[in-house]
C-alpha cells in the first residue's frame, strides 16, 4: 500500500509540474436548474470532481401560498455542502466577479439559461453543454418531446462546447439510445438524464487530457434538421384528423407533462357547453370507413375511444378538467353521458 502511494504522488507531481490535468484537478462551475440536472451534479461529487460552485436560478414564489421555491439543483448543491450562486441577472458585475473570483478551469452547463460570454468564454476549458437529443437533430428546449411526437426510433445525449449560437456548438462526444414503442416523454427522460451523468464525467476526463477531436456544426443543411422548441398548451392540443399513429406519437411525446389535451363540446338544453380532458395513454386500431372524426364512441363501462383520419384511438388514461387522473371505470360511474361531447 506504501509503494501504491508513492506512486500516485509521484504521478500527481509530474502532471502538476508539467501542468497536464485530469479531470479530477479541474475547477468545475456547475450550472443547472431542473432535475434533469441533479444526477450528474451528484455523480461529479461523488467522484471526486472539483465541484467548486453550482449557478442556478434564483428563488422563485410558486403554489397557492406563494412560497419561495428553490431549484431541484439548488436543493442537491446544499445537500452536497456546495456553495451556491442564483444570480439574477448573468451580466451583472458582482456575478462577473464572483465566478472569476472561483478561478474556474470548466464550466458545465445542464438545463440552464442561455450564458452570455462573458461567462462561458470565462473557464479557460470553456463551458460544455449536455443537451437530450443527437445534435445537431433537436435543438431547441424540448428535444425529448419532439423526437417522440416526430417519430423516432432512436435519439441521445450529446456534449459539446458552447459558442455564441445556440446548441451549434463544437460536438465533444455522443451516445446513441433506442426509444421504445411504449417509451413516453417520461420514461425518455429518466434514461436520458441517467445515461448523460456517465457523459459528463467522461466528458470532462476528455477535456482535461485533450483527448478528442471537436466535431464542428458547419456546413449543415439546415432544412434537413428537426428543431426542438418550447412547448406551450396550444402545441398541446389533438388533432383527430390525424393519422392514428400521429395522435399515438404525440401523446406518448407530451405524457405524463405537460400532457396532450383534447376539446370537447355539445349541445345541452339549446346551449353549447365545452369542456376540456388531458390524455396521457392510448392505443390506435385501424379501421376503413370510420366516418366523421372526433366521434366518441364509449360503452359506459370501460371503452372510450375517439374517431380519427384512419382508425379508432382508444383512450386508456385521461383527465378530465377540474378533476383528478382517474381510471376509465371511475371517470365514466360519474360522466354517463360522455359520447354526447364531440372531439373538436
Amino acid at each position: 500500500m506504501g509503494h501504491i502511494r508513492h506512486l500516485e504522488k509521484y504521478r500527481f507531481n509530474y502532471l502538476y509540474q508539467y501542468n497536464i490535468m485530469t479531470g479530477k484537478q479541474l475547477r468545475i462551475v456547475f450550472m443547472g436548474t431542473p432535475e434533469f440536472a441533479v444526477p450528474s451534479l451528484r455523480r461529479l461529487v461523488e467522484e471526486g470532481y472539483n465541484v467548486v460552485a453550482v449557478v442556478t436560478v434564483p428563488d422563485k414564489p410558486a403554489g397557492r401560498g406563494q412560497k419561495l421555491h428553490e431549484s431541484d439543483v439548488k436543493v442537491a448543491a446544499r445537500e452536497l455542502g456546495l456553495p451556491v450562486l442564483q444570480p439574477e441577472r448573468l451580466k451583472a458585475p458582482e456575478f462577473v466577479e464572483a465566478m472569476r473570483a472561483l478561478q474556474p478551469d470548466l464550466g458545465i452547463v445542464i438545463a440552464f439559461r442561455m450564458l452570455p460570454e462573458v461567462i462561458w468564454a470565462m473557464p479557460r476549458y470553456g463551458t460544455f453543454n449536455l443537451h437530450a437529443s443527437l445534435l445537431p437533430q433537436y435543438r431547441g428546449a424540448a428535444p425529448i418531446n419532439w423526437a417522440i411526437i416526430n417519430g423516432e426510433t432512436r435519439t441521445g445525449v450529446t456534449t459539446f462546447l458552447l459558442n455564441h449560437e445556440i446548441d451549434k456548438g463544437a460536438i465533444i462526444a455522443q451516445t446513441e439510445m433506442p426509444i421504445g414503442e411504449d417509451d413516453t416523454v417520461g420514461t425518455m427522460y429518466d434514461k436520458l438524464m441517467h445515461e448523460g451523468c456517465r457523459l459528463v464525467t467522461e466528458t470532462v476526463d476528455k477535456i482535461a487530457s485533450g483527448d478528442y477531436k471537436p466535431i464542428e456544426q458547419a456546413d449543415i443543411d439546415e432544412t434537413t434538421l428537426r428543431p426542438a422548441p418550447k412547448i406551450f398548451k396550444d402545441d398541446c392540443r389533438i388533432c383527430w384528423q390525424w393519422t392514428g399513429r400521429c395522435i399515438v406519437d404525440f401523446v406518448r411525446g407530451l405524457s405524463p407533462y405537460p400532457a396532450a389535451w383534447m376539446a370537447l363540446s355539445r349541445m345541452h338544453d339549446g346551449t353549447q357547453e365545452q369542456t376540456s380532458a388531458k390524455v396521457f395513454e392510448v392505443r390506435f386500431e385501424p379501421e376503413d370507413n370510420v366516418g366523421e372524426t372526433g366521434r366518441i364512441i364509449c360503452d359506459g363501462r370501460e371503452s372510450i375511444a375517439v374517431t380519427c383520419a384512419d382508425g379508432v384511438v382508444h383512450i386508456l388514461s385521461m383527465q378530465m378538467a377540474g378533476k383528478r387522473r382517474m381510471s376509465n371505470h371511475d371517470l365514466l360511474l360519474g360522466l354517463k353521458d360522455l359520447d354526447s361531447y364531440h372531439c373538436e
